[in-house]
């Protein structure tokens, strides 16, 4: 069975991690009629990683990223980004951060130009020389140079996403936080967002990346954690998540009672049957073994398979909800 996975690294080796939360807990209200939106959980997210925060809809990860840019207080709990605390040092840590949450806002009749060097006006940390360059570099990184004179109202779903990562970038980042960077795109749109992130990872940059579409994580992450109802319930690297998925023998046959019989024989775990099929988790058992042993108790064999669950299974065993899978 999948266990939550303990938080990587040594309590107080900051520099590790981009990200760390201990016991960050967010509750709504007050009394009984309270909510509590995040469950004291305990996040690393290491330097470099493209870190996928993972749970369907309504399971905490807004709140969350919230939290984390010192939009909205934990009720308890404590947030390190970059090292130092938020929000006591958000001033000093946020211009190291770019961010796109819940999608981004710009004015429809201005150019994604000039959207940008509005943008890049209002942030009192900039300096004011060299804005031009900033917001051209922006675009060019995004892949959005040819299009920056249209008006955004005439920008794709695509465009617009990717003209909103290009805002979080106008000044060097060291982190980019992303909420649901696709949220809405058709699946070239998609494609160029997760183009984008993987570039930005080729760079140096900590890419934190909230979604619900497990096929999004699944291509661009190497580590991830996994929300449900409010709390963490896994969080490691995905080499470590396909580490735990248990590989499965089955055997189609009428002879479902005496199959069983022999998986426990030999030692194989979480045995199951349903519709004349006898199944069980192999273990440290070679396929072939278990088949030899089937034949040589008799069992009639209409069918031997062995399988390797997917991440769709896994998180699912993990929240208990199925997750968008398209991207």
């Amino acid at each position: 069975m999948l266990s939550s996975a303990p938080a990587s690294g040594a309590a107080g080796a900051s520099e590790d991690f981009a990200i760390e939360t201990d016991g960050l807990t967010k509750r709504f209200g007050s009394g009984r009629r309270g909510q509590v939106a995040v469950n004291a959980i305990d996040l690393r997210v290491p330097s470099g990683a493209v870190f996928g925060f993972l749970g369907p809809n309504g399971s905490g990860k807004t709140t969350t990223i919230r939290m984390l840019l010192g939009l909205v207080f934990p009720t308890a709990g404590t947030v390190s980004v970059l090292g130092d605390p938020i929000p006591q040092r958000a001033g000093r840590v946020l211009p190291h951060v770019g961010a796109l949450v819940e999608g981004p806002a710009f004015h429809p009749y201005l150019s994604g130009r000039a959207n940008l060097a509005r943008l890049d006006a209002a942030d009192l940390t900039a300096p004011r020389r060299g804005a031009h360059l900033r917001v051209e570099t922006a675009l060019e990184r995004v892949g959005l140079s040819p299009a920056a004179g249209k008006r955004y109202r005439d920008y794709s779903l695509g465009m617009r996403q990717r003209l909103g990562i290009a805002a979080a970038l106008l000044r060097p980042r060291r982190l980019l936080i992303l909420d649901e960077p696709t949220n809405g795109l058709d699946p070239q749109g998609t494609r160029e967002v997760r183009h984008l992130v993987a570039d930005l990872a080729r760079d140096g940059i900590t890419v934190f990346v909230s979604s619900h579409l497990l096929s999004e994580v699944e291509q661009i992450c190497s580590h991830v954690a996994v929300m449900s109802v409010g709390s963490l319930v896994w969080q490691g690297s995905m080499d470590a998540l396909a580490g735990q998925q248990q590989v499965r023998v089955s055997v189609r046959t009428a002879d479902t009672d005496v199959a069983k019989g022999v998986f426990a024989e030999l030692g194989l775990s979480e045995i199951t049957e349903q519709a004349g099929e006898a199944s069980a988790a192999l273990g440290q058992r070679r396929p072939e073994d278990v088949a030899t042993a089937l034949v040589a108790a008799g069992v009639g064999m209409r069918g031997f398979g062995v399988a390797k669950p997917s991440l769709e299974d896994m998180f699912v065993r993990l929240t208990g909800e199925g997750f968008d899978v398209s991207g």
